[in-house]
């Protein structure tokens, strides 16, 4: 018998030793076992869960009701999940799940945001394995622009431009380089952050669909500075 065929069977006769051991060779039918069926904890449903941080951290969640260092481990082998246990079930920050979030620039973003709720070097330093966490961290969680959010934020064109509009708000020379990799971002960098004309973006935009566009927003603009 499989352990979705045990799983099925003791849910329409009622928990027995013998169906428990075949549902404990997967972790999801020993989850939902332990969830459904015995309706109740048990170390052996546990373990089996444990065998995959997604039930292992469902278990915590909805079994046990609670944290445990074994669930908690296994969680911690996947970012995800141990972020989500950091914040569902712990309901506060740990050395272990803010490790294993931080091996995902995601997980380590959300962490410092949702989490622990202020900036630390660490879940900084792994946000900044990405353009778009980076300028998010920069954005939510320090609440302000550095030198190294930045830096990375300019290794994407789209982050770069974001970064200068909502983190700055202002612009910069390294900034504005990234964005004028691309006429479509060099017209929206004069546009939303110069808010004016540039060399360096008007040498972008010429020749291309944005020519037109880029002189029209700036004869806009110099007519509102005039009214």
């Amino acid at each position: 018998m499989t352990p979705k065929k045990a799983y099925n069977f003791a849910k329409k006769n009622g928990p027995s030793e013998e169906l428990r051991i075949i549902v404990c060779k997967s972790p999801v039918f020993a989850y939902r076992y332990a969830k459904e069926v015995d309706k109740c904890p048990r170390d052996d449903t546990r373990e089996a869960a444990c065998k995959n941080s997604e039930y292992a951290y469902k278990y915590a969640l909805d079994v046990d009701k609670d944290s445990r260092e074994d669930t908690r481990e296994a969680a911690c082998k996947s970012p995800q999940f141990a972020y989500f246990y950091a914040l569902n079930i712990d309901k506060k920050p740990m050395e272990d799940t803010r490790e294993a979030a931080c091996k995902d620039p995601q997980y380590a973003y959300f962490y410092a945001k949702y989490v622990d709720k202020c900036p630390r070097d660490d879940t900084r330093e792994a946000a900044c394995n990405n353009s778009f966490y980076a300028y998010k961290y920069a954005l939510n969680v320090d609440k302000k622009p550095r030198e190294d959010t930045r830096e990375t934020a300019c290794m994407d064109i789209d982050c770069a431009y974001r970064y200068a509009r909502d983190v700055d708000q202002k612009p910069r020379k390294d900034t504005r380089k990234a964005a004028c990799k691309d006429p479509e971002y060099a017209y929206a960098y004069a546009k939303n952050v110069d808010k004016g004309f540039h060399e360096d973006t008007w040498e972008a935009v010429k020749g291309t669909e944005y020519e037109k566009e880029y002189n029209y927003s700036l004869n806009q603009i110099e007519k509102e500075k005039i009214v």
